[in-house]
């Protein structure tokens, strides 16, 4: 897949966030790339409070979420990339 959205701008690329496509830019963390969109919850804790990057190295575990089928991906450690599907809900892993 390109690095391009199908607008054809650069830098952005086109993920699937919750079920809705989204544009986010690329070149960094899924977790920046979704506090760029103004989208940064990336998980609910049981109490039902929102939860989203804390340390961002990695360590704390609250930014997870499930990228393309597969749980508990560290949201501050992947790569956003063109055509990744992700789950914020956790009903996927479930």
């Amino acid at each position: 897949m390109s690095d391009h959205s199908p607008s054809g701008r650069p830098g952005q690329v086109t993920i699937t966030l919750d079920g809705v496509l989204r544009e986010v830019p690329g070149g960094r963390s899924l977790a920046a790339a979704l506090i760029a969109i103004d989208e940064p919850v990336t998980r609910h804790d049981r109490a039902g409070r929102p939860r989203a990057a804390y340390c961002g190295m990695g360590v704390c575990f609250e930014c997870t979420v499930t990228v393309d089928g597969a749980p508990l991906i560290r949201s501050c450690q992947e790569p956003v990339r063109a055509g990744m599907t992700v789950d914020t809900t956790g009903e996927e892993a479930r």
